[in-house]
């Protein structure tokens, strides 16, 4: 009675687990729910946050938010006729400027400058009334566009500084919507593929929205309590984390769990043995993956600094939901949730042809050639980033032009020998005359006029003969810093400037973070797999992806979507997740084939077996997060289209050539060596065995082999 009574709390402590689990996370999420609801409050979307402390560039915009009125917000009213202005053009316009200088308070009087061809004029127009809120920013530049209006052929445009930041603002003010649904859908779509279950699917996509929701309100608490950078970027690429890591890691443990479901008569205990089954795998994957992005502490670039722990927390979320909260919901569903595929206990699954046991098994044939063209593939790939377009301007930075880049280009073309985007140096007031001197003759320079003066500087502004962020324009800015900094301890920004020294801090960041991150993963690989020739062999294979991936890019940023340049921050981002998220199928597969190996399997039965395993969950994953990534596509700006695009394709790659073929023919060619120095390397000993003396027999009927119809002799 006893023993019953013992097994009766146990069940009953089992069916209560998934019950507390679930109630914890109900409760978690009530807790941080209004802190998700702030995180798109929290991103910093200008030029000047994403630069590190030390740049030029960053010291001026902190010294001109302390300046008389703080912050400035500068706008630049372009009106502009093709056949040139007519006298009720120029009339309309001064009246329109009018009602705006009468409306809004501006720092002084806007004067007209017309274009030498009569077909433009250009009214500057600023105020230091919005100062650092962004919302009063917006409302006021919102308020003139409404102001200058056109009509009959008269086209009017507000840009500017300010009408940039406030055109930026509301594209990454729409991302956090546009791709949370953009990629649920596309999740939603495949997981019905995968599962062909009208039920299924709904389990790992909830518990993905649920780990979303953790991951914001985490982000936002490092926000407030480390002060860690989050951008529209960051925000954007988390969410993309969280949902596809994620629902690879819901595959990983739905697959496990189907199968136990056969061995095991309770879904708890089937669970629980699917845990112990790819847990290890899991925690391994995700460990890599914020390994990699912590890396990215090392950067000074501070956007870059600030999406290490950002795309951390959201692997983290995800891998805790994955782990607790969606097995806590299996669970309490039970079989019928794989309806109508259910996995009846003590039944078999339907016998399969298996795509990539027959992917192996070609590979088999000819693992050299198989290898060699494979790695001739990847080499002519990689060739196609020598095609990369130069580095991206700020003005092409929107796969849809808003009103302040047609301004900025419509100042261009009317007035050429006139940059319409000041350089702003801010100067000792006590050296600001001899600074404006010094500047009206260094070359390039059109045009330089002081402007504020407080707290001890003096702002002035230079215009460049060039255009903006034109090479002439990087000269002149260069000359200016070489000519003012070291005599007169003055400071050189403005957007130009910023965008400079958002390169530069890029190109240093490269050099410091990628060899972080191999030395990161390897020692995690090595570790894992106890090996240092399997680690090696899958960081030269993601490396490998990694540039044929760019190299794609290549083929298709310039020539087919017509993109003109390449984000300066494209490469650094998309190695680490390119190796951090590759590396995760080689430990699937490795894992595997380690396991193989050392259950006795000979090394090209253990990476056949390995690869007939793992290779549907993985192929599946594979597509999940690709197309997860390819979700940044539809947003409006160029440099998350890049690097989702890269990454998909990167990823594809990785699934489907790297990892079926080329991870799979090394390993049988380099036989047990792909564990060295690990006891795996080694030959088994033969057994050896003692000659026994003969044994003592009694022989009965049928028992002499040599005679028809007998039995061997038996000992007695």
């Amino acid at each position: 009675m006893g023993a019953a009574r013992t097994g009766i709390r146990k069940t009953g402590g089992r069916r209560a687990v998934p019950w507390v689990v679930l109630g914890l996370w109900l409760a978690a999420l009530v807790l941080a729910g209004p802190f998700a609801g702030k995180f798109s409050g929290i991103q910093q979307n200008r030029s000047v946050d994403y630069l590190p402390d030390s740049a030029d560039s960053t010291q001026v915009a902190r010294v001109q938010d302390r300046l008389p009125g703080g912050q400035a917000t500068d706008l630049v009213l372009v009106y502009h006729r093709d056949g040139g202005l007519t006298a009720a053009d120029r009339e309309k316009a001064g009246a329109q400027v009018a009602e705006i200088g009468s409306k809004y308070e501006l720092t002084g009087t806007p004067k007209a400058v017309p274009s030498r061809d009569g077909t433009t004029l250009m009214y500057p127009v600023s105020s230091t009334r919005p100062g650092q809120d962004d919302k009063k920013r917006d409302a006021f530049v919102d308020g003139v566009r409404a102001l200058a209006n056109g009509g009959a052929g008269l086209s009017v445009e507000v840009g500017g500084p300010g009408g940039l930041n406030t055109d930026m603002s509301k594209v990454f003010g729409s991302i956090d919507g546009t791709l949370l649904y953009a990629t649920l859908g596309v999740v939603t779509a495949l997981l019905v593929l995968i599962y062909r279950s009208p039920f299924l699917w709904l389990v790992p996509l909830a518990v993905a929205g649920v780990a979303a929701g953790m991951a914001m309100a985490a982000a936002y608490g490092l926000h407030e309590a480390f002060g860690v950078t989050v951008t529209g970027q960051s925000g954007g690429v988390m969410t993309v984390l969280v949902l596809g890591a994620g629902t690879d890691y819901a595959l990983l443990l739905i697959s496990r769990y189907r199968e136990e479901l056969r061995r095991h008569e309770r879904p708890y205990d089937a669970m629980r043995a699917a845990l112990r089954g790819c847990g290890p795998a899991v925690l391994a994957s995700s460990g890599t993956v914020a390994a990699g992005l912590l890396c990215l502490l090392a950067a000074d670039l501070n956007s870059s600094r600030g999406m290490g722990p950002v795309g951390t927390v959201g692997v983290l979320a995800a891998l805790a939901a994955m782990i607790t909260l969606l097995p806590a919901l299996l669970v309490l569903l039970g079989r019928r949730v794989f309806w109508p595929l259910i996995p009846a206990f003590g039944s078999e699954p339907k016998a399969r042809r298996s795509l990539f046991a027959a992917m192996g098994s070609s590979a088999t044939r000819r693992p050299v050639v198989v290898l060699a063209l494979g790695a001739v593939l990847l080499g002519a790939l990689a060739l196609g980033a020598l095609n990369l377009p130069g580095t991206l301007k700020q003005e092409d930075s929107f796969t849809r032009r808003p009103e302040s880049i047609s301004a900025a280009r419509t100042l261009a073309r009317a007035y050429p020998g006139h940059s319409s985007r000041s350089i702003t140096v801010i100067a000792p007031a006590p050296k600001a005359d001899a600074v404006l001197a010094k500047a009206r003759t260094t070359y390039g320079v059109a045009q330089a006029t002081t402007g504020r003066t407080g707290s001890g500087w003096t702002e002035v502004s230079v215009f460049a003969r060039a255009a903006p962020e034109s090479k002439e324009e990087t000269r002149t800015i260069e000359a200016l810093r070489a000519g003012l900094d070291g005599t007169y301890g003055t400071y050189v920004g403005g957007p130009s400037a910023q965008q400079l020294d958002l390169a530069d801090s890029q190109a240093r960041d490269r050099e410091v973070v990628v060899p972080l991150v191999l030395a990161a993963v390897f020692v995690i690989l090595a570790g894992l797999l106890r090996s240092l020739i399997a680690p090696l062999m899958l960081l030269v294979a993601v490396v490998a992806v990694w540039g044929a991936a760019l190299g794609i890019g290549g083929l298709v940023f310039g020539p087919v979507l017509g993109f003109q340049g390449t984000d300066s921050g494209l490469g650094l981002l998309s190695f680490v997740f390119l190796v951090a998220l590759g590396v995760d199928y080689g430990i699937f597969l490795m894992h595997r084939m380690r396991e193989e190996s050392v259950a006795g399997a000979e090394p090209e039965a253990a990476a056949l077996t390995a690869l007939r395993t793992t290779g549907g969950v993985i192929a599946s994953a594979g597509v999940v997060l690709a197309a997860t990534f390819a979700v940044l596509g539809t947003l409006p700006l160029v440099p998350l289209v890049e690097l989702g695009f890269v990454i998909a394709v990167g990823v594809l790659l990785d699934t489907f050539l790297v990892r079926t073929y080329l991870v799979t023919t090394a390993s049988m060619l380099l036989g047990r060596r792909v564990w060295w120095p690990g006891r795996l390397s080694r030959e088994p000993e033969p057994v050896r065995t003692e000659r026994q003396p003969e044994p003592v027999c009694c022989t009965f009927p049928g028992d002499n082999p040599r005679t028809p119809g007998r039995k061997a002799g038996r000992p007695v």
